[in-house]
């Protein structure tokens, strides 16, 4: 498959995004202005084995050697799945004395309120088991100042203990070590004698961030993957260096940047939830080039769901007391993105007590839909689609994976079927509209409850699953209209490839707005505290060799009113910190704060709690260029075959219906596709229902509406709906 970019002067790139079922690839050429897309089983026991020999296959198909390649990027969820797992590595800290404790009682939080029995996961499962979390007799006070010396005898005694225990990774956490790091630094520098096979995770250089709880969990979390992770940055990093890549790989992060080998594998924490996030990166630049600047992106895969939102193209990122994994806080700078388990693989069950459910237990890649026939037996997603008529198997994935339409109808009716009295169809259409429930519930989680009005947003449909779900969403949820992109399948491997290199540097503050207005010494400390962060931005981008012409430093200041316990970020102007600095800070808290909580207090004094620099190494990106014209009719060759469909008639019936099967590399500009009607390509399939239209835009784009009469009922529905949930 081949299209079209205007490019830069990278020329050949490629982008790889490891997803649950399948590892997505995307070979872009900038000089020739050609694009690949490929699809391969992903290895689970070893990520790294399906994406080196999917990167093989893909510059086979380029007629190219790895050798010729430029760049690779690389999104992973080695890291998440580590974490989700349990199967990080035996990690030791170091504390201060009475601090043992800090990771067992978090914030006295429970999952269930009022449940009397209950395992609270942090503790079940704990990132350092307690004989492995030693202290040692120091303190620094909250002026960063020394109030007990450290002792090195102490510090190398403890050390030498977990040495002797065989723990693989060393988490250092020290009190108020933000404010004055000497001590810990200096336990780091005797680890690294005593101990220097051992992964060192030190919070001053993790996370010299206030918060006890938070700082400790996050630096014990990269001590928990470090080990894991690193050996598979570097395994895979010198696997391509083998095969004569020039410049190794670059991995995408949770704050939506890349980072070099060396800088994940000191800090793979920061490459949590990397996978999802290149999703909504890839999403913002498809609305871009239909002219859609507001964007829900929907990233179906195998296994889940993510979704995204972006106004004005630009990322929202969560509150750093939201970023978790799993039930771990990781205070680490994380683009919003949630996830569901909602995917192709989602298993389809009659439970004990009679409920009908559809995931999160997925069959992944292995055994996969009972239709792979590898040995699944169990009804999915995928199986329903291919019983409703959705999935052709002569066309799925170019024929190369063989779709069995017995083993996925006789799966459906075993499990879902006959114990609810359903023809097959039925249990079809049942699985699918669960998803779809679930699906639109995420997506107004993610708009409505946070403040945005999905009217004007469009819905991004990616991944092998989201064109599929699209069209049933969007008027659920209000949207537009539905802008599937010309590789929705592959959406997130092309998100890595129009990001930038992206680091982020915090340190505290606490410099109230009222004291900087009137204390020159408090505007110069803070000056000094943002230039300090952005030397050490710029030193690091130096270090990834990016060319000081193409370095972008911002400002962000963590801000609250006086007396709150949480803050918001708010974009802050370079240059000096004076009067006009300090109004334009306390104007954009107040905007921020009154658009979260709908709420301003212009009376409140409002604190700097942290300051942190975001370093942006800029990249090249892509520019697409318009595909060939045509007339609203699709030039005859596009439909390939007709063939029985079943979509759910008004009122709610089923109903089977003749359906135009098209392929979409065959569509021109300006086609027009009324449904119902199947667009299938190589890494995707798009379905327009009746009462939908699909329009192919001047850059290959489709766009899917739909009728004002559907728009109605399916807000009557919701409407039904809601007065339904408030009567209970």
């Amino acid at each position: 498959m081949f299209t079209e970019f205007e490019g830069s002067n990278q020329v050949r790139r490629i982008g790889v995004d490891v997803g649950g079922t399948f590892t997505d690839l995307i070979y872009v050429d900038d000089e020739a202005g050609r694009v690949i897309v490929h699809k391969t089983p992903s290895t689970p026991a070893d990520p790294s084995i399906g994406t080196v020999s999917g990167i093989t296959e893909l510059c086979e198909m380029a007629g190219i050697k790895p050798a010729d390649l430029d760049q690779v990027f690389h999104g992973t969820t080695v890291a998440t799945n580590i974490v989700i797992e349990h199967d990080g590595a035996r990690v030791g800290m170091i504390t201060t004395q009475g601090y043992r404790d800090i990771l067992h009682i978090a914030r006295h939080k429970k999952p269930m309120n009022f449940s009397l029995w209950q395992n609270l996961p942090w503790q079940a499962f704990p990132i350092v088991r307690r004989r492995f979390r030693l202290t040692v007799n120091e303190r620094i006070d909250k002026n960063g100042d020394i109030l007990i010396p450290l002792d090195d005898a102490e510090v190398r005694s403890q050390v030498l203990r977990l040495k002797e225990a065989q723990v693989e990774a060393v988490a250092v956490c020290l009190l108020f070590s933000f404010l004055n790091p000497v001590h810990e630094q200096r336990v780091k520098k005797i680890v690294q004698e005593e101990f220097p096979e051992a992964f060192l995770s030190v919070s001053s250089d993790v996370l010299p961030q206030y918060r006890e709880y938070e700082r400790f969990s996050t630096v014990g979390l990269n001590a928990f993957v470090g080990p894991r992770v690193a050996r598979y940055v570097r395994r895979f990093d010198e696997a391509l260096r083998g095969m004569g890549v020039k410049t190794g790989i670059h991995l995408m992060t949770s704050a939506a940047g890349v980072a070099t080998p060396a800088a994940a594998a000191e800090r793979p924490v920061n490459l949590l939830m990397s996978g999802p996030i290149a999703g909504v990166v890839g999403g913002i630049w498809a609305g871009r080039t239909a002219g859609e600047p507001n964007v829900i992106t929907l990233d179906v895969g195998g296994t889940s769901a993510d979704i995204g939102l972006a106004q004005d193209g630009k990322l929202r990122m969560k509150h750093l007391l939201d970023t978790k994994v799993g039930p771990y806080q990781a205070m680490i700078p994380m683009v919003d993105v949630d996830t569901i388990g909602a995917g192709g693989g989602s298993i389809a069950y009659v439970d004990a007590g009679g409920i009908f459910r559809v995931g999160p237990r997925s069959a992944g890649a292995d055994p996969g839909p009972a239709a792979y026939g590898r040995g699944g037996t169990e009804a999915t997603a995928t199986d329903a689609l291919i019983a409703l008529g959705w999935l052709r198997p002569e066309l799925f994935l170019g024929g190369r994976i063989e779709l069995r339409e017995d083993l996925a109808r006789a799966a459906i009716d075993e499990h879902v079927g006959k114990p609810l009295g359903l023809s097959t169809e039925e249990a079809a259409m049942g699985i699918f509209k669960v998803l779809v429930h679930s699906m639109v519930d995420a997506i107004e989680q993610a708009s409505v409850r946070k403040g945005f009005d999905p009217r004007e947003f469009v819905l991004v449909a990616e991944g092998g699953g989201g064109p599929l779900f699209c069209s049933e969403i969007a008027p659920e949820v209000g949207v537009k209209h539905v802008l599937v992109p010309n590789y929705p399948g592959i959406t997130a491997a092309l998100g890595l490839l129009t990001t930038d290199m992206v680091y982020e540097f915090v340190a505290t503050s606490y410099a109230m707005a009222s004291g900087l207005s009137a204390d020159a010494a408090a505007r110069t400390t803070l000056q000094a505290q943002y230039a300090k962060l952005e030397a050490e931005a710029a030193e690091q981008l130096a270090t990834d060799n990016v060319a000081p012409e193409n370095v972008v430093l911002q400002r962000i200041a963590e801000a609250r009113y006086d007396g709150q316990g949480y803050e918001l970020r708010v974009d802050v102007g370079p240059g000096a910190i004076d009067a006009a600095w300090i109004a334009e800070l306390k104007a954009r808290f107040h905007d921020i704060h009154e658009r979260e909580y709908s709420r301003r207090f212009e009376e409140a004094d409002v604190q700097v709690a942290n300051i942190r620099v975001r370093a942006i190494g800029a990249m090249p990106g892509l520019k697409p260029t318009e595909v060939a014209a045509g007339s609203a009719d699709p030039v005859p060759n596009a439909r390939k075959l007709d063939a029985d469909a079943w979509f759910t008639a008004p009122g709610g019936r089923l109903v089977k219906v003749m359906t135009g099967f098209y392929e979409r590399t065959e569509l021109l500009a300006g086609n027009v596709i009324e449904g119902p009607a199947i667009i299938t390509q190589f890494d995707s399939t798009t379905v327009v229902p009746p009462g939908f239209t699909a329009t192919v835009d001047r850059y290959g784009n489709l766009l899917v509406t739909y009728s004002d009469e559907i728009a109605a009922a399916a807000q009557s529905h919701s409407a039904a709906a809601a007065a339904a949930a408030g009567a209970h």
